[in-house]
């Protein structure tokens, strides 16, 4: 005799009511447990519809922007920005000690610009010849405007945050590529935030792409492609900030005028190129350029620390001692206050 039978006999009537529901019950649970047509997810960095761009000046038009990669949601996870909450002051020696102090790292991991000179040696300040354009112009400016210069390619020398601890701010110098290791990396990552100051020149917007965080202190932006080394006109369109206030308003220069992607967001833009000086924006890669809207050096407060960048710096001659370049004098004054302000010496960011 079934189970059901029995159960039959036993309650009667009124029991196989009680099994009929029970059964029903189960069908119907089978039914709601079934499988259903997939759902698409959704998280809260998915991609959202292009939004305008905004600056501490105001929104940038989306077709201004000069890229359709408009992603709101980059803000890399930390504070950044202009605002000077977004920085550490922390009551570190360095500050306190009456010396300013820089690094310069050149290391390269593929590419390498001619103002860069040979390969260095491994090691702490090893020898400069007449080839390495770049760096000695650092130091020679540093000894002209009152702060002391080390320079290395090795990045065993940034393999500890206690390395970088005495520098009030750090030089990447056309960097390319991967030329950070694991420890480096998280070295760089720590003295931004304890409150250092960072300074991004030229080929560095072309280094450490699978790096996020990087990105970001790179102000978001990342280099892409340029149109042929040409002559160009700079506009100094925020004359506040310490590397810019003995600028000329508009002056010549001659560069490769990166195109940005993604084009930075959240910064102070500090320069732009004029456009209109430099013909055909097209990129050797394809890139549309930034017609109306192509920034050359900007600045921001990042996880606490200072990051002040520009994508100029190409020539050799804009690098060079009594160089003849058009714009060359304005080019250091530019760097040198970027330095400077990055450093603390100066106010940042204004």
């Amino acid at each position: 005799m079934s189970f059901r039978t029995l159960l039959g006999k036993t309650l009667g009537g009124a029991g196989q009511v009680v099994l009929g529901l029970a059964i029903l019950a189960a069908l119907l649970a089978g039914l709601h447990l079934a499988p259903t047509a997939p759902i698409a997810l959704t998280s809260p960095t998915a991609p959202t519809a292009p939004t305008a761009l905004t600056s501490p000046d105001g929104p940038i038009p989306a077709d201004r922007a000069g890229s359709p990669y408009q992603d709101k949601l980059a803000d890399y996870g930390v504070c950044r920005g202009t605002d000077p909450a977004c920085y550490n002051d922390w009551d570190l020696p360095r500050h306190d000690d009456g010396v300013v102090r820089v690094l310069v790292l050149t290391a390269t991991g593929s590419s390498r610009h001619a103002h860069l000179g040979p390969l260095l040696p491994a090691g702490m300040n090893p020898p400069l010849t007449s080839a390495h354009v770049a760096q000695n112009a650092v130091v020679r400016w540093g000894q002209e405007h009152g702060f002391e210069v080390d320079w290395t390619e090795d990045v065993r020398q940034l393999d500890a945050p206690a390395k970088l601890a005495p520098y009030d701010a750090v030089v990447f110098l056309s960097n390319s590529r991967t030329m950070l290791d694991d420890a480096s990396q998280t070295a760089l990552l720590q003295y931004v935030r304890s409150g250092g100051g960072f300074v991004a020149v030229h080929n560095t917007l072309g280094a450490m792409y699978h790096w996020p965080w990087f990105q970001g202190l790179l102000g978001g932006a990342s280099f892409y492609d340029h149109g042929p080394h040409r002559d160009g006109q700079v506009v100094t369109v925020d004359r506040r900030d310490a590397s810019t206030r003995d600028l000329p308003r508009h002056w010549d220069f001659r560069d490769e005028w990166y195109h940005l992607e993604p084009f930075p967001t959240g910064v102070r833009f500090l320069a732009e190129v004029d456009t209109e000086t430099i013909g055909d924006h097209t990129g050797f890669n394809g890139h549309p350029g930034h017609a109306g809207d192509h920034p050359v050096s900007w600045c921001q407060y990042y996880d606490g620390g200072r990051a002040w960048v520009t994508t100029l710096g190409h020539d050799p001659a804009a690098w060079t001692e009594d160089s003849a370049l058009a714009g060359a004098g304005s080019f250091e004054a530019h760097v040198v206050g970027g330095i400077l302000s990055a450093a603390g010496a100066r106010p940042f960011c204004r």
